[in-house]
C-alpha cells in the first residue's frame, strides 16, 4: 500500500522525543483496515517514508485513531525541516 498526504510537523513527547506527522483519519482507517497484516507487534508498522529527497525506513505509531510518521533529526537536518511545517509525504507500507 502506497499513500501521499501533506501534514504539518508537532512536538509530541512519547517514548523518546521526536517530530511527527500524522496520517489523516481517512488514510489511517485505510492503514487499519490491514494492520493486523502489516504490523510486527504492539500496533506499529513498518513503512519506507519519503518527505523531499530523502528516504529512510521507521514505523508508524498509532495514536489517538490515526498514525504517527516520526520524523528523525536526521531527516529534519537533511531536508531543512521544523516543528509547524508543513510537509508531502509518501509513504510504503512494507508487506509482511
Amino acid at each position: 500500500m502506497e499513500i501521499e498526504f501533506s501534514g504539518e510537523i508537532f512536538y509530541w513527547r512519547g517514548p523518546s522525543p521526536f517530530l511527527f506527522v500524522a496520517i489523516p483519519k481517512e488514510q489511517s482507517d485505510d492503514i487499519k483496515a490491514i494492520a493486523n497484516e502489516v504490523t510486527y507487534g504492539w500496533g506499529v508498522i513498518p513503512v519506507t517514508v519519503q518527505i523531499g529527497k530523502t528516504e529512510w525506513k521507521t514505523s508508524l505509531f498509532p495514536k489517538d485513531g490515526l498514525y504517527l510518521v516520526p520524523i528523525k533529526v536526521l531527516i529534519q537536518k537533511a531536508e531543512k525541516i521544523a516543528e509547524g511545517d508543513e510537509v508531502t509525504i509518501r509513504l510504503r507500507i512494507e508487506m509482511r
